[in-house]
């Protein structure tokens, strides 16, 4: 059985991230592991905690729904969401990696988000992706 592991924020970029990768786990018949990552810092309280594990709760509704294998890893660690998905991906030698990616303006366009430009150019397996 392969993997497919997708990153996972509680934004329109993330849910179409989430969604596409259960469809992608279904079609490969592969387990999905979900990251959810934080970098942490003062500013990453017990409130801040708390309000992460409950924004969980509905992702974790669609995950229950899909009828797809999973594991869903919520990191405070301390790097940045690119290290935290590619070290994932690499260590449980995913076959593809999810990301969403935000609309922007045309000038943004230029630009990739640092941590999407940075999952698309060093992880080792495929990446696809989605916009919301």
């Amino acid at each position: 059985m392969g993997t497919v592991v997708v990153g996972y924020v509680p934004k329109p970029e993330g849910e179409a991230a989430l969604r596409k990768a259960i469809e992608e786990a279904q079609l490969r018949d592969a387990r999905l592991v979900v990251v959810n990552s934080h970098r942490g810092g003062s500013e990453f309280d017990g409130d801040a905690a708390d309000a992460a594990q409950a924004q969980m709760g509905a992702a974790r509704e669609l995950l229950d729904s899909s009828g797809v294998t999973y594991d869903v890893r919520q990191l405070v660690r301390g790097f940045e969401p690119a290290e935290d998905l590619i070290s994932i991906a690499e260590a449980n030698a995913a076959e593809l990696l999810v990301i969403g990616l935000r609309r922007r303006s045309p000038v943004g366009k230029l630009i990739l988000g640092s941590n999407a430009q940075r999952v698309l150019l060093d992880a080792h397996c495929p990446v696809l992706a989605v916009k919301p």
